[in-house]
């Protein structure tokens, strides 16, 4: 195919095949040209266009013509085009594939090919290419000259086209006219797959190919399955029928095919990358990747063909053909673990013995790991150790520890750093007695946060290497079991056999109290967020209690890290309400959603602000985690939850009562409290006479911000994030539907 047009619109392919006493034709431009570019006005001399009509980001032209070559009549002049006649009689009735490949090697391709033919009975292939004219792995030509050549060394009786996307079809190369088919400007969402800088792996410009396919070669084959080089089909049973066959027996002629992506463990050094190598898939995995078979005659050839469906023809339902894209083919030369994260990639025992009986290939496979057990004695007595971090909270530990201890936490593991409010001397008096062990946050030596450290430094710990049970939390949350007599045991009979279970926070308010209180949180404060309150982000976080077994690596600030990979079928993991958490939260979920919150066995109560007065003294102090973030207003209006009454934790109290009251039974204990609530009043104090802390303590407890936190749940997280301040100043008078919803524009996620 030639044409002497030399502006746009560009021509991708022209076909002309005897009708009659002429010729009809069908020509595939590369974009829709403006309206008045054709002219439906008869011209001497020119073809009649019967249709003209966008198709895939490209024009589509049909009409027939006395002679050849053709000739286009446009309102600004004619072009003359030299079409090619359609290659349909070499695919007449085959089973064939229809392929993008990139820079994969034309050995990658036979192999490809090869496996097809032998599995499904492929026979023939229309592969689309999209290597540069430079590329390292074979040009144009010499890339259909190595798949010829391959074919005949093995044996393969395949018919195989070549289309070429450096340049229109039937043009040869020249500077310039190498970026017809990209686009440049759409990377897609896959950084392994669609490398930004990458064009060549960028969505192709020109939907067109497909539809130039189907007219050129295919539109009387048996059946096409579209697959790219680095696609392969699931193997299949001895006596089932070829996908080929599920296609061209499908009712509508069209049938959906579903890829999941595949991994090597690792490619030996200096070695290609094969099929062979990729045993692994990502066990947590959820988006497949969307393709489609067609048998032309029987789904319409009217139907046009795009990159992820025919238009108008629907699958039959129920009926999936299942492939597998080697990633490592599809990006080569990169380390498993930059295609996917390594604690993702499990062995497939189908993938491994697909590599050794079908492609002969001896991979590498990845490590088997043991579970250890924790002691038997600390799992049969169910013994739970807490791991958490304070800075000036001497006044709450009391009643925290005589809570927890209460509902039968055994162990408390407490790091510290630059207290001055008492709460080392009460700390280090406790594990005199021991009822805690408290150490020294070694975060400057480590260079991390003091959260981070703490949790580093406690994994060689006794207590959390020879517990039953652990979790990392912070002196402000309780958790509060809701089955049961409201205890761990109790919490832990229903588990069952579980070995993880995630406290999605609740929220609670100042219920707006203003000044300090030595009286119990549990009894003040007692609103809270509705059970059903996607934003902020931080509403539906979770901390996790799980059992001291080795299936993660190491400790987190809100669930276990590190999984390893082949032992994630090993995590039975609940929400708090004992339903089973996906498997996509296995290896970085910190927060709940509408599909994985619970609060009905547990909830963890979260009094991020306590009162106003006190709220003063934790801003002043700053933040274990996030150091260099200010506790501010911010924070305040995103933590301060006051929309509903919630005091089901409150039947816990008499428990506590009478833990609290045997802990200040000794003389020792109940001085170190007393010393740390008069430290904690002096500092409020200290604050409250100074100009800038008095004026924010009168903000907080002004009715505006008391109002706006009943009504949190009505606005967009872009309001969290910005703040009150972008909030209209008379929105909490107003009469407002129960189903008002207000935001602002984006401006960046908050931190966590």
């Amino acid at each position: 195919m030639q044409s002497t047009l030399g502006v746009t619109p560009e021509v991708l392919d022209a076909l002309a095949w005897p009708e009659g006493e002429g010729y009809a034709f069908r020509i595939f431009f590369a974009a829709p040209a403006p309206g008045d570019r054709f002219t439906d006005a008869p011209r001497a001399g020119c073809a009649e266009v019967r249709e003209l009509r966008e198709v895939s980001g490209g024009m589509l032209v049909v009409g027939v013509s006395d002679a050849l070559p053709l000739r286009l009549a446009l309102a600004t002049g004619e072009i003359e085009i030299f079409p090619d006649a359609p290659e349909q009689e070499r695919f007449a009735g085959k089973n064939a594939l229809l392929a993008l490949r990139v820079e994969e090697p034309a050995e990658a391709v036979v192999d490809w090919l090869a496996y097809h033919a032998g599995q499904h009975g492929a026979e023939a292939a229309v592969i689309v290419n999209r290597a540069p004219p430079d590329s390292p792995a074979g040009g144009p030509a010499e890339f259909a000259y190595a798949i010829e050549q391959g074919c005949k060394a093995r044996g393969l009786a395949l018919v195989v086209a070549v289309i070429d996307c450096a340049v229109p079809l039937g043009k040869p190369a020249s500077a310039g006219e190498n970026q017809l088919w990209l686009a440049p400007d759409a990377p897609g969402k896959d950084r392994m797959e669609v490398p930004p800088d990458d064009p060549w792996r960028a969505p192709l410009g020109q939907g067109l190919v497909y539809e130039i396919a189907k007219w050129r070669y295919l539109a009387r084959a048996r059946a096409v399955l579209t697959l790219d080089v680095t696609d392969i089909l699931a193997a299949r049973d001895a006596g089932a029928p070829t996908a080929f066959d599920i296609c061209a027996a499908s009712k509508g002629g069209v049938v959906l095919m579903v890829g999941r992506r595949i991994y090597p463990w690792r490619v030996r050094k200096g070695q290609p990358e094969r099929f062979g190598d990729h045993i692994c898939r990502q066990f947590d995995s959820r988006r497949g990747i969307a393709r489609w078979g067609v048998a032309p005659e029987r789904a319409g050839l009217q139907n046009t063909w795009r990159a992820i469906r025919v238009a108008y023809a629907r699958p039959e339902p129920g009926q999936v053909i299942h492939f597998w894209r080697a990633m490592a083919l599809r990006v080569p030369g990169r380390a498993a673990s930059e295609l996917a994260p390594k604690t993702s990639l499990i062995e497939d025992p189908d993938l491994l013995a697909m590599a050794k009986d079908v492609f002969g290939h001896k991979p590498v496979r990845p490590p088997v790991s043991a579970t250890r057990r924790a002691p038997a004695a600390a799992l049969a007595a169910g013994r739970t150790c807490i791991v958490t971090t304070m800075k000036n909270e001497g006044p709450f530990i009391l009643e925290w520890l005589a809570y927890h201890r209460a509902i039968g936490v055994d162990d408390f593991l407490i790091y510290t750093n630059d207290c001055t409010d008492g709460t080392d001397t009460m700390l280090q008096l406790l594990q005199a007695k021991g009822l805690v062990q408290q150490r020294e946050n070694p975060f400057r030596a480590v260079k991390l946060p003091p959260q981070h450290a703490a949790l580093q430094a406690a994994e060689d710990e006794p207590l959390i290497q020879n517990c039953g049970w652990a979790i990392c939390m912070d002196v402000d949350e309780f958790i509060n079991v809701k089955i049961g007599d409201g205890t761990l045991a109790a919490l832990y009979a229903a588990m069952g056999e579980a070995n993880m279970i995630s406290l999605t926070w609740r929220l609670f308010g100042n219920s707006d109290v203003h000044g300090y209180q030595d009286r119990f949180l549990l009894e003040q404060f007692t609103r809270a967020a509705p059970e059903v309150v996607r934003k902020p982000h931080q509403a539906w976080g979770f901390k996790t209690l799980f059992r001291n077994i080795d299936i993660y690596k190491k400790l987190g600030v809100h669930r276990p890290k590190g999984l390893i990979p082949d032992l994630w079928d090993q995590v039975q993991w609940l929400n708090g309400s004992g339903r089973p958490m996906p498997r996509e939260m296995f290896r970085n979920g910190w927060r709940s959603t509408l599909e994985t919150y619970g609060y009905d066995w547990v909830q963890l109560n979260h009094y991020a602000v306590r009162s106003a007065e006190s709220f003063l003294v934790k801003r002043d102090r700053g933040r274990v985690n996030h150091v260099d973030r200010d506790q501010g207003l911010n924070y305040w209006f995103r933590m301060n939850h006051n929309a509903v009454e919630e005091r089901s934790i409150q039947r816990m109290i008499p428990a506590l009562r009478a833990e609290w009251n045997r802990l200040l039974g000794d003389p020792e204990i109940g001085a170190a409290h007393a010393a740390a609530v008069a430290a904690h009043r002096a500092k409020i104090s200290e604050l409250r006479a100074e100009a800038q802390p008095e004026a924010f303590y009168a903000e907080l407890t002004g009715p505006r911000l008391e109002q706006l936190s009943r009504m949190l749940q009505m606005f967009g997280s872009a309001v969290f994030n910005a703040g009150p301040g972008v909030i209209p100043p008379d929105l909490h008078e107003r009469a407002l539907a129960p189903d008002f919803f207000f935001t602002v524009e984006h401006a960046g996620e908050a931190e966590h």
